[in-house]
């Protein structure tokens, strides 16, 4: 064989055997997070499948995603984002999510109405190479691209150590749980629940799950305090709920007690109006902006944690001002939350 033959021969080994090697980087790269198979291409189609809209929460959430989702159409990595409302079935949150999957879409983000029942359907968008993200109340399993949250149950301890703190650890208190079934609920229960029993002098009245809307929280807390006279602190577990029980006991005009909490606007005024011994944190609206970007990271190849933990903030009556600065821009049955950029959202899923 001519050496000029040998030469091409070897040449184009190279260039294959070269080829190959990109090509298996560049694969390996696109599947670094759980449920990519690089395959999809920006820009992408993202589904939010929304548990249920009515919610103020719900709504603000809603909102940080369109935010992203316009910033991110901006850089040429998103398309079109799909929106359902399940309104509170968790049934139907399946058969949308269904519908997404069957239409290949590229991304669900999903605040799950159900810890279990969303599984199967989830698996199988996971299966397809759907990136599926998982943020505030959260499926009970593993088949998802990635889970965004707060620790709920570390914030259900801290509301529990502040009140029994406060109350110098003996009282009777109520407590005010959201829906049960739902994780977020549940789990911030759950983590209350060793501060309570190391602490038998905390008797509990009363307890009771409601909706996260202030209606339904006052009417419940309503007929609470007419069945117990004496009551030394609300531990709540949602910001909502903390308004309604604020309003039922001005409404009875009963002596206000120290009160847990979240980043509820109407709370945080009620707090400050009443001069209120009181604590909250905050689950953060953003949660559904962070999702969208870590469902367009993960399809672009980056490797996305399994879990992003995102902080626990504190309000207190020293922080309390620094929120009610902002309430003006903020619904009024809304939620003051903090800001936030891209730059935040990459050093939340750098965390190992």
């Amino acid at each position: 064989m001519p050496k000029s033959s040998k030469l091409s021969i070897l040449a184009t080994v190279s260039a294959v055997c070269l080829g190959l090697a990109l090509s298996l980087s560049a694969g390996s790269a696109e599947a670094a997070s759980k449920c990519i198979k690089g395959d999809r291409k920006a820009p992408f189609t993202l589904g939010w499948a929304n548990i249920y809209s009515v919610p103020t929460w719900m709504k603000q959430t809603q909102g940080t995603i369109e935010q992203e989702v316009d910033e991110l159409k901006k850089q040429g990595l998103v398309s079109k984002l799909v929106v359902t409302d399940a309104q509170g079935n968790a049934n139907t949150q399946i058969q949308q999510i269904q519908s997404m999957i069957d239409s290949n879409i590229d991304a669900i983000l999903v605040d799950a109405g159900s810890a279990t029942a969303l599984n199967r359907v989830i698996a199988d968008a996971c299966a397809k190479g759907i990136a599926v993200i998982n943020f505030d109340s959260l499926i009970d399993g593993e088949d998802l691209t990635a889970k965004i949250d707060t620790d709920q149950q570390e914030w259900g301890k801290q509301a529990a150590e502040w009140m029994v703190s406060t109350l110098g650890g003996k009282g009777n208190i109520i407590v005010l749980n959201g829906p049960a079934g739902i994780s977020v609920s549940d789990d911030r229960r759950k983590g209350a629940e060793p501060v309570l029993k190391a602490h038998p002098d905390i008797k509990i009245l009363a307890e009771t799950n409601t909706a996260y809307n202030v209606a339904p929280a006052q009417e419940a807390v309503t007929n609470l305090l007419f069945n117990n006279p004496q009551i030394d602190g609300v531990l709540s577990f949602g910001g909502a709920l903390s308004a309604g029980a604020l309003l039922a006991m001005d409404r009875q005009g009963r002596d206000f007690v120290p009160i847990t909490g979240e980043n509820y606007r109407q709370f945080l005024e009620l707090w400050k109006q009443h001069d209120l011994k009181g604590w909250a944190t905050m689950q953060p609206n953003w949660l559904g902006a962070l999702a969208a970007y870590a469902a367009v990271q993960a399809l672009s190849g980056k490797d996305v944690p399994a879990f992003v933990k995102v902080p626990l903030p504190v309000i207190d009556n020293a922080s309390l001002g620094g929120y009610l600065d902002r309430a003006s821009t903020f619904p009024a049955d809304g939620y003051i939350y903090s800001t936030y950029d891209q730059a935040l959202f990459e050093k939340l899923l750098a965390q190992k």
